[in-house]
């Protein structure tokens, strides 16, 4: 009953004038970028994050996460059309454009649809329930354990990178790095600032953020020279009885394994989507079908990919650390807008925190709204060229981030960032770990200052404290098991190389 009650508070926040027109923003905007190719949602929010100043705390949050799980609708319609997959629907294009090659696209755009509304209803139950439970011991948290939880969230460097283990720890200790730069609160002394006057304040996170990220990804973009044909099939929208049936159970289980993998570390709708896959090919009724034009290949994932987006915020809200790249810049708009995700946003924001997830409700039936009736008008987005959207990206890109400190230093930052995060993505570096230092760094400073004070300079304090003890102990295992696994496939790869034969005499 309770959660009964926080969720009709929750609605009363969400269904103002002003929330349900940022909710209906995000959807549309998630749609969109979902749609085109090249974009995403990490390069989106990345470049809508200058906005968040001028715009309401709830109503800024709510609009980046449309536009998050609004880009997970419209990524499928572009892998099931033309496959054309964003990283989150990759699965979508064996089963979804096979359908379409039978002239049958109507029912996989419709399976996916109706999936991810169902997808979206279970994982926002899952986050009412769970999140409350999880931000419950936000009263229990001292400097110490908020120090262990933010090593905690270095240690999950391991499942944000998407490249090596080494280059990603590289990468965080470069965003740490980043993260000292301009004057120490405590003491007052410049730091890493090289006498720039520019610096003295820090590096603005937008600038990183939107550099790395946003900039990055329209020069790759404009240096891949990729030419899309817009799609021109006919689309009839409702299946039969029988295939609606068959709809239903593969959506039910793919919104349990996107509920659960969101949860955790590195899951995300990128994984959530191969394991629906997967158990779908295992316990389907219909599983010889899979893989040749199968209505549960897409409803699976379709689930699979929004409930993984959705509950992918219950780390960020409960307890502080992203998971992803994605969740690192909301947990940036959430620092922007001067709130610090964690144990203690519940008890401290009730109001936002239960209008986010009501707003998300709300948001799935937009979602649906748009992606099912209206899907054949959004196909016609394949026939904008890139020459004309990049252009008017970067004008924007550059209004926002002037617009924030009214200093054109910001803009020359941006670019410096954009710069290094092109570098970045031809080097095969990752920049998600590169966020996460650049946050975590500051904070971990701070909370460990905080310890050492109350305690009196004894670093036992991060022992003997049980929430402290347990998260460093934990962090020990996972420690362990990494170099554990490292040292195994060091020795696989020497017994594969080829032994050196020396030259007879």
């Amino acid at each position: 009953m309770e959660v009964l009650h926080n969720l009709a508070f929750g609605f009363e926040h969400a269904l103002t004038l002003h929330n349900l027109m940022y909710c209906a923003i995000g959807c549309v905007v998630g749609t969109m970028v979902g749609l085109l190719p090249g974009l995403g949602p990490l390069a989106t929010i990345s470049l809508l994050l200058p906005l968040t100043y001028s715009i309401p705390t709830g109503g800024a949050l709510i609009m980046l996460a449309g536009i998050y799980y609004g880009a997970q609708y419209g990524d499928s319609v572009s892998a099931i059309t033309m496959k054309i997959p964003h990283a989150s629907s990759i699965v979508a294009c064996i089963d979804g454009y096979q359908l379409t090659l039978e002239g049958r696209t109507g029912l996989a755009l419709f399976t996916a649809g109706i999936s991810s509304f169902i997808g979206g209803t279970v994982a926002i139950v899952v986050l009412a329930w769970l999140a409350p439970a999880l931000g419950e011991v936000a009263f229990l948290f001292g400097p110490a354990d908020y120090c262990a939880l933010m090593l905690v969230g270095f240690v999950c460097v391991s499942f944000v990178t998407t490249g090596s283990l080494l280059n990603g720890r590289a990468m965080c200790a470069v965003g740490v790095l980043l993260g000292q730069i301009g004057t120490d609160v405590n003491s007052g002394v410049q730091r890493f600032t090289f006498d720039i006057p520019t610096l003295t304040d820090g590096v603005g996170l937008v600038s990183v953020a939107l550099g790395c990220f946003g900039i990055a990804e329209i020069t790759r973009n404009l240096d891949a020279h990729e030419e899309r044909s817009p799609f021109n099939g006919k689309i009839h929208l409702m299946p039969s009885w029988a295939e609606f049936k068959r709809i239903i159970p593969s959506a039910l289980r793919g919104s349990a394994v996107g509920s659960f993998l969101g949860i955790l570390p590195g899951g995300g709708p990128v994984i959530a989507q191969f394991a629906a896959y997967a158990i779908d090919k295992k316990v389907s009724k219909f599983k010889h079908e899979i893989g040749h034009g199968a209505i549960e290949g897409v409803a699976g994932q379709a689930a699979a990919d929004e409930a993984a987006a959705r509950t992918s915020f219950i780390p960020l809200m409960s307890i502080g650390i992203p998971e992803n790249a994605v969740m690192a810049l909301m947990m940036a708009a959430f620092i922007i807008k001067g709130i610090q995700p964690g144990p203690n946003m519940i008890a401290g924001h009730p109001d936002l925190f239960w209008g986010l997830v009501a707003s998300m409700w709300v948001g799935n039936v937009f979602l649906v709204i748009l992606n099912v009736p209206l899907v054949r008008y959004w196909l016609s987005l394949f026939k904008i060229p890139y020459a004309v959207l990049f252009p008017a990206i970067l004008f924007f890109c550059c209004i926002g981030t002037y617009s924030i400190n009214n200093n054109l230093d910001d803009v020359f930052t941006t670019a410096v960032f954009g710069l290094a995060g092109y570098l970045f993505m031809r080097l095969d570096l990752d920049a998600a770990p590169l966020m996460l230092g650049f946050i975590l760094g500051p904070m971990l400073e701070e909370n460990f200052r905080r310890a050492m004070l109350l305690s009196r300079g004894h670093f036992g304090a991060f022992v003997t404290r049980p929430i402290s003890g347990t998260l460093l102990a934990l962090i020990a295992l996972v420690v362990v098991w990494q170099t554990t696994v490292f040292v195994l496939r060091l020795r696989e790869t020497r017994a594969r190389a080829p032994i050196a034969q020396t030259p007879a005499a």
